[in-house]
Order: structure tokens, then sequence, then C-alpha cells
């Protein structure tokens, strides 16, 4: 038996698939928990690898990918070849070349540096050159090309696979994740940008949130006597759950999932927000009920801190592809079809989203992909998509790229979103405080009947109904005696995500532990802040042998 890897560097987490060569079937599909990087972004990733070191950044990433392939329960030594696709801050830190060309936009301070830019052009490596263990001798690992070191393999997979470059209309497209990115393509002309939304739509920085995996709380529709919640069961497939009384959390009526949730993915969120909204329980920020809580079923709860989370995300993504509108000299009445890629892009109400702000407002037509990055990936595999192919299609790929970091537009509608989201400002004021920035306002969302919706695919990761899909854990323990520790704990208690712990070190005196996986990284680092003896830098923490 021959096999093939298709391999997905998130920056919220790693999907693989084990692939038979010969018949082209799907075995086994495993996931990461999270990513191994300390951090919730792939800024946070990059802050981490250059102060920790590129090779510890490197080094976990390569340890979860090996213990992913391990989980597949296939015989690694007939993995014969892999492909990969991320962004280019992933694909930098998987093959251990330099990223600060990417953390930096200035041409000067790269200058200053002296940073030289490494080739982004397509790869085939050696898989044991990079620490990838236990497969077939000369195991190739497939890289594909970037566009500019800002337009990666993911963004060229969102197109390839999508098709949108064949469309005579202008069309939007955006890979709903952490790091989304977009495109707006006009009369062959496009225009890209990627709006750092944050892990909120992947279930991550919200209170009970979790990616999407069996026991994910995963969809919320209103119903007669209460809310339906939906899980998703062994296959990823959403399972009707019970129906809840929003307010209080009583079981109205027990469905075939009850007592199986055990958290919400960011779809299952951006679900609730909708019917919240809808329904008036929510006031942003504010949950109405006398606890201050929204209730789903098995005691998954939504806090106004997960309202205000998922609302900054939205708002990063409205704020973006407004942008991209403004830089192409249209505006939403101009862009009727709009496309939705990734799992978030994929399980999410399509028209809830765009009640919300996370599509466009004049899309009529709403098409919902896949994982498009994994997707390329098995195109690869399969031999469907050659390097060389890849290597054409990124030269013809012309694009003008905005950075939002630096645009003054972004900068402006997001600080309406978050006044939106954050701040208690009704919707009704938003057009008043566009004629403020001198921007043009939002007509008036569509009907939901007058918007057709399109899903084309059932799964995000194709072929997972005959087979299990196995979660691990992704992170490695960072470690090391903090000098000067008195003890006290305070930055364990302070943690969110419960990721460290100090313990006695005998004479020594304390050691810290941090779950790599769990650590907010560089937007947290609210233990170092706690300790009252300015003593811990989780960066100089070390890989435990």
């Amino acid at each position: 038996m021959r096999y093939g890897i298709a391999l997905d560097l998130g920056t919220s987490g790693f999907r693989c698939q084990a692939i038979e060569l010969d018949s082209k079937k799907t075995v086994a599909t495993a996931v990461t928990e999270r990513h191994p990087i300390p951090g919730m972004n792939v800024i946070d990733h990059v802050n981490y690898a250059m102060n920790a070191g590129e090779d510890v950044a490197n080094g976990l990433m390569i340890g979860a990918i090996n213990n992913l392939f391990t989980e597949l329960d296939v015989d690694k030594s007939k993995i014969e070849v892999i492909a990969v696709c991320g962004n280019p801050f992933q694909l930098s830190l998987f093959q251990n070349i330099e990223i600060r060309d990417l953390a930096y936009a200035g041409k000067n301070m790269l200058k200053e540096l002296g940073v030289v830019s490494p080739p982004r052009e397509g790869d085939v490596i050696d898989a044991a050159s990079i620490g990838l263990v236990g497969l077939a001798p000369g195991c190739k690992v497939y890289i594909p090309p970037a566009v500019t070191h800002e337009i990666g393999a993911d963004a060229i997979a969102m197109m390839l696979m999508s098709d949108i470059l064949k469309d005579t209309e202008p069309a939007l497209i955006v890979d709903y994740g952490t790091n989304a990115e977009m495109a707006l393509v006009v009369n062959g002309e496009i225009y890209t940008g990627s709006a750092a939304a944050g892990p909120a739509l992947e279930g991550q920085e919200i209170e009970r949130g979790m990616l999407a995996a069996p026991g994910a709380l995963s969809e919320v529709e209103i119903v007669e006597n209460g809310w339906r919640c939906y899980v998703l069961d062994d296959t990823l497939a959403a399972q009707p759950g019970d129906v809840i009384d929003p307010f209080t959390g009583k079981v109205v009526e027990e469905g075939p999932m009850h007592g199986k949730a055990i958290g919400i993915t960011g779809t299952g969120v951006v679900a609730a927000l909708s019917c919240g909204l809808k329904s008036g329980v929510i006031d942003t920020p504010t949950i109405k009920t006398d606890d201050g809580l929204l209730h789903l079923q098995d005691g998954i709860d939504i806090t106004s801190h997960d309202v205000e989370e998922a609302g900054k995300a939205i708002g990063a993504l409205r704020a973006g592809f407004l942008t991209l509108l403004d830089a192409a000299g249209l505006w939403v009445d101009d862009v009727q079809k709009a496309y939705m890629s990734g799992a978030s892009g994929l399980y999410v109400d399509a028209k809830k989203a765009q009640s919300l702000g996370m599509v466009t407002p004049g899309a009529r037509r709403i098409i919902q992909f896949g994982n498009t990055s994994i997707g390329m990936a098995r195109k690869i595999v399969f031999g469907e998509v050659s390097m060389e192919d890849l290597k054409v299609f990124a030269q013809k790929l012309k694009a003008t790229h905005v950075m939002f970091a630096t645009s003054p537009m972004f900068k402006d509608l997001y600080s309406i979103e978050y006044s939106l989201w954050c701040s208690h400002m009704p919707f009704s004021e938003y057009n008043n405080m566009l004629d403020i920035y001198n921007i043009k306002r939002l007509p008036e969302f569509p009907d939901p009947s007058e918007v057709d919706v399109k899903r084309l695919v059932k799964r995000d990761l194709p072929d997972t109904e005959e087979c299990k899909v196995h979660i691990i854990k992704s992170g490695t323990i960072l470690t090391g005696v903090v000098e000067g520790c008195i003890g006290c704990k305070k930055c364990m208690k302070i943690c969110p995500e419960r990721a460290i712990c100090i313990e006695p070190e005998g004479n020594a005196g304390y050691r810290a532990n941090i779950e790599s996986d769990r650590c907010g990284g560089t937007a947290c680092r609210r233990c170092e802040a706690e300790c009252p003896k300015r003593v811990l830098h989780t960066a100089q923490l070390k890989v435990k042998g």
C-alpha cells in the first residue's frame, strides 16, 4: 500500500488526510486542537519565532506534524508524498526560512536589518531534511508557490479551487479564519487583502469555544418553542440537539444529540449572535437575560465577552472587504456574488452570516466551499495539479494587494465596527458614522428570501463520512527554571487558558511549564504582567526534552 498526505497548515490548527495513492481513497483524517506555537494569530506566531528563535518555532510545528501523522494510524514507512498548503507565514515557519520580510512592511527596515527575501516560488524537498520522521525513503514534500510575499499558497488555492477567476461579473471571495484572506475580482483584475480577524470565528477566545470536532455545537436556529441546537457527530455532520430556552437554559425538548455537546464552534457562535440580535436577547455587547448569559445546550453559555470577541472578528472582515471594494472603485451594490471558503465559511449559515456583516450586503448569490487549502493539496497528491501548473498560475496572477494595516479606510471602518460591537453603538447609527468619515453608506441588508445560497460540499474535509476524524493535542511543554520566582502562582491564576503551571524545583527555586498550544502568546502575556517580581519571560522557556 502506498500513501500520500494532504496537509493544511492553518493559523488555528493543522489538518491532514492520508490517501491511498493507487485507489485515491481517503483512509484517515487527523486534526490538531490548536496551533502548536503560542499565540492566537499569525502575528503572534511570528513574534514568538523572532523572540524565542525560529528553530524553536519550527520544532514545535514539525513535532506536531509528526504526531499528527502517527495519529493517522497508517504505515508511515509507506508514505511517499506530502503536499502542504498554508499562508506565507506558516509555510516559511514550516520550512524554517526567513520570516522577517513578512513581519516588517517597510523596505527601509528590511534593508537596515540586512534581510533578503527568500524565493517562495514553489519547492520540492526531502521530508527527512526538515525533520519529518518514519516516512518512506525519499518521501517528497511539495510546497506550492506564492504570488508575492503577501499572497501565498492559501490564496492561490482559494482562487484556483473556487473558479472565481472565470466569473464575468464582480465577485468577492473570503477564506474565513483567524487570518482571513480575501480577493475581489473585477474584469480580470484582482484586489487582495488579509484581515487579522482573530480566532473567535474558529471557536477560540470564546469561553466554551472549540474547533470543529465531534461534540461541538455548530448551529442554532429559532423554532416555535425555543432555540434548536445542532451538534457535530463523529463524522463532523451536524445533528439535531436539544430545544433550549435561551433565557434560562431549560431543556424544552431533548434531541438525538442530547448530552453530547462539549463546546461551541465559531459557526455556532455566529448562529447564536444572529438569533440573539434577531430576537432582541442581545443588545451588543450586552446579553439581556437575568444572569447576563445566553443559554444553549448542555450548559454551554455565550457571554458578553464572547459577543465582543466574535464582533471584533466580524468587524475586521467587513472593514476588510469594504476596503477592497473602495480600492477597486466599487461599492456593495456593485458586487452581487460572494464565495465563502474554509471551515467557517462552509459550516456557517450564510444568511445568518450576512445578517451580521460577514458577507457583503450586496450579495444575492452566495457559494460556500470547503477547505480549499487541503483541496489543492489533495490535487497535488493525486497528480491532478503539478508544481509547474501552480508556478505558471502564480506568475499569471497579477494582483493589487491592499495592506489593511496601513490603510486609513480600514482604520476608519474598523473604528466604527468596534463601536458597534463593543461600545453599545446601535446599528442605526452605522451609516451616520460612515457620513462622518466621508464613506459611502451601506444599503439595507437584502431580504433572506432574495438571497440564493449554494453549498457545494457537505463537509470541510472530504471523505470523512467513512473514516473517523482523529483529534490530537498539538502542543509541547515549554519549560525552564525561573530565577527569582517566589512561587506565588499569580501567573497561573491570571492565565485565561490555564496554560501555565509553576512547580517547585528543589534548591533551584521554581520551574514554569507552559502548554505551547494553549498559550495566548504575544497578544496575551498576562502571566508576565502579573508576575510581582517581573522575572517570568515566556520566550526564554525551552522545549521540554
